[in-house]
């Protein structure tokens, strides 16, 4: 064979996606929920991985939940301070990937209620702020304004939040 040739013999089969029956499914789910919180989403997009038919996906949840190894509030609870307070995520970024995990939306508002009642949100706005400042180029204040508004908003903060932080932010500098 010369140099480049691709020998057939030696072609790796394509990976078929790993099927999966319902208990299957369970022992897995048991075992990664033990390991770290989950969702019910997350259980459920694991599942639709794994080719668990739709009918029996509903039972595995059921069972994980009753055995307490999947639980949205306490999910939800460690997910918000774990965003809060390590990535400085706002509460509106917290709500919207919630819902994204499947997280019903009482549950997120009373989770969020509680942790704000106990956070400084614009402590910690300043903070990511005045981070942020030191390595924002700008022309002008107008301009450094705008950019740090944009960056507070895809943190997920708050309109009236952000506009009380970013003007006294701008005036410390």
């Amino acid at each position: 064979m010369r140099k480049g040739e691709f020998d057939s013999e030696m072609t790796p089969e394509p990976r078929m996606p790993k099927t999966k029956t319902a208990q299957q499914a369970l022992q897995s789910l048991m075992r990664l929920a033990s390991r770290s919180e989950k969702s019910t989403g997350d259980a459920l997009r694991l599942m639709r991985t794994w080719g668990v038919p739709e009918a029996e996906q509903r039972g595995v949840l059921d069972k994980l939940i009753a055995d307490r190894y999947i639980d949205n509030r306490r999910y939800a609870e460690a997910y918000s301070r774990e965003k809060m307070h390590l990535t400085g995520w706002g509460e509106r970024k917290i709500a919207m990937q919630l819902r994204l995990k499947g997280v019903e939306r009482e549950t997120i508002c009373a989770v969020l209620s509680e942790l704000m009642a106990d956070d400084d949100t614009a402590e910690r706005l300043r903070e990511r702020l005045e981070k942020r400042l030191r390595t924002t180029k700008a022309a002008n204040d107008y301009e450094l304004k705008g950019k740090l508004f944009r960056y507070a908003l895809g943190l997920g903060y708050d309109y009236d939040v952000i506009t009380s932080v970013i003007d006294e932010v701008i005036e410390r500098k």
